[in-house]
């Protein structure tokens, strides 16, 4: 993995700046992506290492044409990268028809459109180049329709059976693989970003590290896994979601995500 080139979305926090440290430390060469370029310019100066060169681009992956941009920004540096890490995302907690439908229109744009573009637009060099890895940061929920973050459970659902199939479709393209990473609720911003507060005192117990998070992505990604649970708890509750009806486990994610 040394010295391949390596674009993160999502990098100004959380899971994101954990995988560019872990990058950095084995030699990588960074594109960082986030809308937070101050937040960028200080993660540049902590992981530049003379074998580490670092990009930043400062874009809101909700917005239209931004991925094609990112893209576009890399061509023109002459940047080839190897390895794509589709992290950035957000979410919304509350009834779906009270919740403002731009918010669940960006979501989908962040959380879904944005890593198909992304995907599209560097798989093809990776296909030509006959290497690629890809990271999909999806989530627990991708398997459990979750009321009250429906939106939110339905676009990480896409990104797993996306990552899931893709991995697949580009066995027999060279030394590429796809890996739809799913931790549970990590300790990020992530809460009050998505109107989480009311749910803080319970998911505030059981949320994961995102160190943690970011080494189980790291390794599956370098064992070309097509899917990772991180934590310990959340195994345990995909094991449940695999084994019981899933109209029983609908009824137990409506219980624990109920408005208060």
């Amino acid at each position: 993995m040394k010295h391949r080139n390596v674009l993160i979305t999502g990098a100004s926090g959380g899971i994101g700046y954990e995988l560019a440290k872990r990058f950095a430390a084995n030699q990588c060469n960074l594109i960082l992506v986030a809308r937070d370029r101050a937040r960028l310019e200080e993660i540049r100066s902590e992981l530049t290492a003379p074998e580490v060169d670092i990009t930043i681009i400062e874009k809101d992956l909700t917005e239209p044409m931004s991925a094609s941009e990112v893209y576009e920004e890399t061509a023109r540096r002459n940047i080839r990268v190897h390895v794509l890490v589709n992290n950035a995302g957000i979410g919304w907690y509350g009834p779906f028809r009270e919740s403002p439908l731009r918010q669940q229109l960006r979501m989908i744009r962040l959380n879904a459109t944005a890593v198909t573009e992304l995907t599209y637009l560097y798989v093809n060099d990776m296909i030509e180049d006959r290497y690629g890895r890809i990271l999909n940061i999806a989530s627990i929920s991708s398997f459990l329709p979750t009321p009250m973050m429906s939106v939110y459970a339905a676009t990480k659902a896409y990104v797993s059976s996306f990552s899931e199939a893709l991995n697949s479709e580009l066995r027999n393209q060279g030394d590429i693989s796809v890996t739809a990473l799913c931790p549970g609720f990590t300790k990020t911003n992530f809460l009050e970003k998505a109107n989480l507060q009311p749910m803080e005192a319970l998911l505030g117990n059981i949320a994961l590290d995102p160190a943690v998070v970011a080494r189980d992505g790291y390794r599956a990604l370098l064992g070309k896994k097509a899917i990772r649970i991180s934590g310990g708890l959340n195994k345990f509750l995909y094991a449940m979601i695999r084994a019981l009806p899933r109209s029983w486990m609908r009824t137990s994610a409506a219980l624990v995500f109920k408005k208060p």
